[in-house]
Protein backbone atom coordinates (compact mmCIF):
# COMPACT_ATOMS: atom_id res chain seq x y z
CA UNK A 1 0.00 0.00 0.00
CA UNK A 2 1.18 3.55 -0.99
CA UNK A 3 1.91 6.07 1.54
CA UNK A 4 -0.64 8.32 0.01
CA UNK A 5 -3.19 5.82 -0.14
CA UNK A 6 -2.61 4.32 3.28
CA UNK A 7 -3.09 8.65 4.57
CA UNK A 8 -6.22 8.87 2.27
CA UNK A 9 -7.79 5.38 4.02
CA UNK A 10 -6.25 6.35 7.59
CA UNK A 11 -8.52 9.74 7.41
CA UNK A 12 -11.82 8.79 5.64
CA UNK A 13 -14.77 9.38 7.06
CA UNK A 14 -15.22 6.34 9.37
CA UNK A 15 -19.17 6.92 10.02
CA UNK A 16 -21.31 4.25 9.33
CA UNK A 17 -24.54 4.82 7.23
CA UNK A 18 -26.85 2.42 8.75
CA UNK A 19 -29.64 1.48 6.89
CA UNK A 20 -32.69 0.98 9.53
CA UNK A 21 -36.31 1.43 10.21
CA UNK A 22 -37.43 3.05 13.49
CA UNK A 23 -41.24 2.78 14.69
CA UNK A 24 -42.49 5.57 16.58
CA UNK A 25 -45.23 3.43 18.77
CA UNK A 26 -47.69 6.31 20.35
CA UNK A 27 -50.35 8.36 19.90
CA UNK A 28 -52.07 11.58 18.48
CA UNK A 29 -48.39 13.46 18.81
CA UNK A 30 -46.70 10.28 16.90
CA UNK A 31 -49.60 10.62 14.18
CA UNK A 32 -49.69 14.05 13.91
CA UNK A 33 -52.70 15.44 14.99
CA UNK A 34 -54.37 18.09 12.32
CA UNK A 35 -51.16 18.30 10.58
CA UNK A 36 -49.98 17.26 7.14
CA UNK A 37 -48.04 14.22 6.80
CA UNK A 38 -45.05 16.61 5.63
CA UNK A 39 -45.17 17.84 9.30
CA UNK A 40 -45.30 14.65 11.37
CA UNK A 41 -42.57 13.95 13.82
CA UNK A 42 -42.03 10.85 11.42
CA UNK A 43 -41.41 12.56 8.89
CA UNK A 44 -39.29 15.48 9.85
CA UNK A 45 -37.61 12.89 11.59
CA UNK A 46 -36.56 11.16 8.07
CA UNK A 47 -35.59 14.65 6.75
CA UNK A 48 -33.50 15.01 9.51
CA UNK A 49 -31.53 11.72 9.16
CA UNK A 50 -30.95 12.05 5.26
CA UNK A 51 -29.34 15.66 6.18
CA UNK A 52 -27.24 13.82 8.64
CA UNK A 53 -26.05 11.08 6.05
CA UNK A 54 -28.37 8.56 7.52
CA UNK A 55 -30.78 6.00 5.65
CA UNK A 56 -33.11 6.16 8.11
CA UNK A 57 -37.15 5.04 7.51
CA UNK A 58 -39.28 6.06 10.28
CA UNK A 59 -42.69 4.59 10.06
CA UNK A 60 -45.64 6.71 11.81
CA UNK A 61 -46.92 4.12 14.18
CA UNK A 62 -49.48 6.90 15.95
CA UNK A 63 -53.21 6.57 16.53
CA UNK A 64 -54.97 9.64 17.95
CA UNK A 65 -56.80 8.22 20.81
CA UNK A 66 -54.64 5.26 21.94
CA UNK A 67 -54.10 4.61 24.73
CA UNK A 68 -51.33 2.25 26.24
CA UNK A 69 -54.55 -0.69 26.25
CA UNK A 70 -54.73 0.08 22.73
CA UNK A 71 -51.11 -0.09 22.54
CA UNK A 72 -50.45 -3.26 23.80
CA UNK A 73 -53.23 -4.75 21.42
CA UNK A 74 -51.69 -3.67 17.93
CA UNK A 75 -48.16 -4.14 19.15
CA UNK A 76 -47.54 -7.39 17.70
CA UNK A 77 -49.18 -6.86 14.65
CA UNK A 78 -47.30 -3.74 14.09
CA UNK A 79 -43.90 -5.43 14.71
CA UNK A 80 -45.07 -7.44 12.06
CA UNK A 81 -45.95 -5.31 9.18
CA UNK A 82 -42.99 -3.22 9.68
CA UNK A 83 -40.43 -5.21 11.05
CA UNK A 84 -38.46 -2.57 12.77
CA UNK A 85 -34.79 -2.40 13.90
CA UNK A 86 -35.94 -0.05 16.59
CA UNK A 87 -39.11 0.98 18.69
CA UNK A 88 -39.87 4.21 20.11
CA UNK A 89 -42.79 3.59 22.45
CA UNK A 90 -44.20 6.68 23.16
CA UNK A 91 -48.51 6.09 25.02
CA UNK A 92 -49.53 7.50 27.85
CA UNK A 93 -51.25 10.83 27.58
CA UNK A 94 -54.81 9.35 27.09
CA UNK A 95 -54.46 6.97 29.98
CA UNK A 96 -54.29 10.33 31.59
CA UNK A 97 -56.78 12.40 30.26
CA UNK A 98 -59.19 9.54 30.99
CA UNK A 99 -57.73 9.14 34.37
CA UNK A 100 -57.09 5.52 33.86
CA UNK A 101 -55.27 3.98 37.25
CA UNK A 102 -51.73 3.91 37.15
CA UNK A 103 -51.18 0.32 37.83
CA UNK A 104 -53.44 -0.01 34.95
CA UNK A 105 -50.67 1.89 32.51
CA UNK A 106 -48.41 0.58 34.12
CA UNK A 107 -49.34 -3.02 33.32
CA UNK A 108 -49.83 -1.74 29.76
CA UNK A 109 -46.63 -0.55 29.10
CA UNK A 110 -44.90 -3.94 30.97
CA UNK A 111 -46.43 -5.37 28.61
CA UNK A 112 -45.55 -4.12 25.61
CA UNK A 113 -41.75 -3.99 26.61
CA UNK A 114 -42.28 -8.32 27.44
CA UNK A 115 -43.49 -8.38 23.77
CA UNK A 116 -40.47 -6.01 22.66
CA UNK A 117 -37.91 -7.50 25.00
CA UNK A 118 -39.48 -11.48 23.73
CA UNK A 119 -38.81 -10.39 20.11
CA UNK A 120 -35.66 -9.03 21.11
CA UNK A 121 -36.51 -5.44 19.48
CA UNK A 122 -34.55 -2.69 20.76
CA UNK A 123 -36.28 -0.24 22.60
CA UNK A 124 -36.37 2.84 23.46
CA UNK A 125 -39.32 4.57 25.89
CA UNK A 126 -40.51 7.60 25.98
CA UNK A 127 -42.00 9.33 29.17
CA UNK A 128 -45.24 10.87 29.91
CA UNK A 129 -46.17 13.08 32.89
CA UNK A 130 -49.42 13.52 34.54
CA UNK A 131 -50.17 17.54 34.63
CA UNK A 132 -50.44 18.25 38.68
CA UNK A 133 -54.28 19.21 37.89
CA UNK A 134 -54.62 15.50 38.26
CA UNK A 135 -53.53 15.19 41.85
CA UNK A 136 -50.22 15.40 43.54
CA UNK A 137 -50.55 11.54 44.47
CA UNK A 138 -52.07 10.43 40.87
CA UNK A 139 -49.46 12.56 39.07
CA UNK A 140 -46.42 10.81 41.44
CA UNK A 141 -47.53 7.25 40.49
CA UNK A 142 -48.01 8.26 36.92
CA UNK A 143 -44.92 10.36 36.45
CA UNK A 144 -43.04 6.75 38.39
CA UNK A 145 -44.12 4.44 36.25
CA UNK A 146 -41.79 5.20 33.25
CA UNK A 147 -38.60 5.82 35.11
CA UNK A 148 -39.34 2.51 37.38
CA UNK A 149 -40.06 0.19 33.70
CA UNK A 150 -36.89 1.97 32.35
CA UNK A 151 -34.85 0.84 34.89
CA UNK A 152 -36.39 -2.67 35.05
CA UNK A 153 -35.85 -3.51 31.79
CA UNK A 154 -32.52 -1.89 31.59
CA UNK A 155 -33.69 0.18 28.37
CA UNK A 156 -33.12 3.99 27.55
CA UNK A 157 -35.73 6.42 28.80
CA UNK A 158 -36.52 9.13 26.89
CA UNK A 159 -37.87 12.81 28.20
CA UNK A 160 -41.55 13.44 27.82
CA UNK A 161 -41.91 14.69 24.11
CA UNK A 162 -44.13 17.69 25.14
CA UNK A 163 -41.33 18.59 27.98
CA UNK A 164 -40.04 21.71 26.79
CA UNK A 165 -43.66 23.11 24.56
CA UNK A 166 -46.31 22.54 26.79
CA UNK A 167 -48.41 24.60 27.97
CA UNK A 168 -46.27 27.25 25.07
CA UNK A 169 -48.89 29.11 22.72
CA UNK A 170 -46.10 28.89 20.00
CA UNK A 171 -45.77 25.32 20.36
CA UNK A 172 -49.10 24.47 20.59
CA UNK A 173 -52.22 23.86 18.57
CA UNK A 174 -55.17 25.93 20.28
CA UNK A 175 -56.97 22.95 22.14
CA UNK A 176 -53.26 22.89 24.37
CA UNK A 177 -53.07 19.52 23.78
CA UNK A 178 -51.07 19.06 20.47
CA UNK A 179 -48.32 20.50 19.20
CA UNK A 180 -48.00 22.68 16.18
CA UNK A 181 -46.20 22.78 13.13
CA UNK A 182 -43.37 24.76 15.04
CA UNK A 183 -43.90 22.43 17.61
CA UNK A 184 -43.07 19.03 15.94
CA UNK A 185 -40.07 21.16 15.24
CA UNK A 186 -38.86 21.60 18.83
CA UNK A 187 -39.44 18.41 19.52
CA UNK A 188 -37.38 17.14 16.57
CA UNK A 189 -34.36 19.25 17.37
CA UNK A 190 -33.60 17.12 20.75
CA UNK A 191 -34.80 13.78 19.36
CA UNK A 192 -33.31 14.02 15.95
CA UNK A 193 -29.61 14.06 17.71
CA UNK A 194 -30.50 11.63 20.63
CA UNK A 195 -31.29 9.09 17.81
CA UNK A 196 -28.22 9.69 16.04
CA UNK A 197 -26.66 9.10 19.23
CA UNK A 198 -28.19 5.98 19.78
CA UNK A 199 -27.91 4.48 15.91
CA UNK A 200 -23.82 5.55 16.03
Amino acid sequence: MSLFLFIAVAFAPVKAVAVSTILLFGDSIIAGYGLPEKHTISTKLEGFFADEGYDVRVINGGVSGDTTGGGLSRLEWALEEHQPDLVFVALGGNDVLRGFPAEATKQNVRGMLDILKQKNVPMILSEVQAPPNMGIKYAYEFNSIYEDLADEYDVPLYPFLLEDIFGKSTYMKNDAIHPNARGIDRIVEDLGPYLVDYID
